[in-house]
């Protein structure tokens, strides 16, 4: 062990570690669940240090020698050599101020390595920043580069491969269904291009909702008046990081807002929500279609991965629609989570931001990874069974439809309820009542004719 010193003392820190005496005592105050920080905010975090450096050296605030030691430190930090040096639970201060420590102190650890001289975690790399508006901008840079590096990759795959399905299925004819009950027919293209549009529509929402998140507090400081930063520091650190991580962040309009309010991750986690909603629902329908193998409906093959039961042999279960849909229970729970937390902005900040971060970030891998799944694992190995497609289609009363523009509503819901009553086919019914002729029948119920116009 070793004595490091901050403002309340000495504390004693593990010898091998870079990080130092505020660590320490979140470790020791703050040992709460096993959640830790998530990996891309304390990389965020890092990235926003190395644009610090950088800038406060061209406004002259930091000697050359010393802001490089801190970029080269942060940046090797932001690359994740070091993840194993932010220990720290979620559960701490709700501003963030201890993991924006623990970076701190990490990147002045090796920054001091590389100089020969002690740097100052919070003089040197911290200058000019507050956790109240650095922690704020590192929870919008990793939503932001979690989204377009897996979520957004993941869900164009997904509306990519319903696109092929719904072609591939474009011409089998099926029965559609409403409230569970058989409805007129549809073709199974129809119902894997209409997955492919809600996809499509939330991927445009969540796409619209990042718009928001390329909004920084940097350069608010504490309460939002910028105080003890210069009045360049925040657009050129901004401006820094949209170059070197591609993506279009600029300074929030109204720093009190960015700081006090996350109604950006609000608007955004919403979008992913509504992802969710959108997954639960084509899943749902996909486990249904794909039920039996015979005493379901069994309209669809899905693929057989593993075995399903520890006790019936050969059973085969829709697991990769299991564990989509548990990933999308918990985004809905995350959502509710987030709106109460984003709500707990008192005066000049929200407390809850540590939590916020957690659950927004834990919604995009969950849904990356589970997408990506779903798609490798079932979606693409699904195949249609057009025999039994066929048999359900030609035994469904409501083909009777067809009959209403000919002999009215009434007469032809009576051939319908007789064909129940009785078992017997439609066919049966219509002719055994005398309502139509055989001839006519053949003329008036084909079930490709009655798709309708719609695309």
């Amino acid at each position: 062990m070793r004595t490091e010193f901050d403002s309340f003392g000495a504390i004693e820190v593990p010898d091998a570690a870079l990080w130092g005496a505020q660590t320490a005592r979140s470790l020791r105050f703050f040992a709460i669940g096993e959640q830790r920080m998530p990996a891309q905010l304390v990389l965020a975090l890092a990235w926003i240090k190395w644009a610090a450096a950088h800038v406060n050296a061209d406004l002259g605030l930091l000697p050359a020698g010393l802001a490089s030691a801190i970029a080269t430190a942060a940046e090797q930090v932001a690359l994740g050599k070091f993840n194993e040096e932010f220990p720290l639970s979620v559960f701490q201060t709700g501003s963030g101020t201890q993991s924006n420590m623990n970076v701190n102190e990490v990147i002045a650890s090796l920054a001091s390595a590389a100089l020969g001289q002690k740097v100052h975690p919070n003089d040197a790399v911290n200058l000019g920043q507050s956790s109240n508006d650095v922690f704020p901008s590192a929870m919008h840079i990793a939503v932001v580069l979690a989204a377009q590096t897996t979520l957004l990759p993941a869900l164009s795959s997904i509306i990519l491969v319903l696109d092929g399905k719904a072609l591939a299925f474009e011409n089998i004819i099926k029965i559609g269904r409403t409230h569970l009950q058989d409805a007129t027919p549809i073709t199974l293209g129809q119902e894997f291009g209409g997955y492919s549009a809600q996809l499509k529509f939330c991927q445009r929402e969540i796409e619209h909702a990042l718009q928001g998140v390329y909004s920084l507090a940097l350069g608010g400081t504490a309460v939002g008046t910028g105080l003890n930063t210069h009045p360049e520091f925040g657009v050129r650190a901004i401006a820094l990081l949209a170059q070197k991580l591609g993506c279009p962040f600029v300074q929030a309009g109204n720093l009190f807002a960015a700081m006090a309010g996350h109604e950006a991750l609000v608007g955004f986690h919403s979008a992913l929500k509504m992802l969710a909603i959108a997954l639960t629902k084509i899943a749902g329908d996909i486990r249904l279609m794909g039920s039996g193998p015979r005493a379901g409906l069994g309209e669809l093959a899905l693929p057989e991965n593993e075995p399903g039961s520890s006790i019936m042999p050969g059973k085969v279960n829709p697991t990769q629609i299991e564990a989509l849909t548990m990933v999308c229970a918990q985004v809905f729970g995350h959502d509710a989570a987030i709106g109460f937390a984003a709500s707990q902005g008192h005066f000049e900040l929200n407390v809850y931001k540590p939590l916020i971060a957690l659950n927004v970030l834990d919604s995009v891998r969950l849904l990356s990874d589970a997408m990506q799944s779903f798609t490798q694992h079932c979606l693409l190995g699904i195949t249609a069974n057009e025999a039994r497609i066929a048999e359900l289609l030609n035994s469904s009363l409501m083909l009777v439809t067809a009959l209403a523009p000919h002999i009215g509503y009434d007469r032809a819901a009576k051939i319908a309820k007789y064909a129940h009553q009785q078992q017997l086919s439609l066919r049966q019914a219509a002719l055994a009542l005398g309502e139509v002729t055989e001839a006519q029948y053949n003329e008036w119920v084909v079930p490709a004719q009655m798709l309708g116009h719609a695309v």
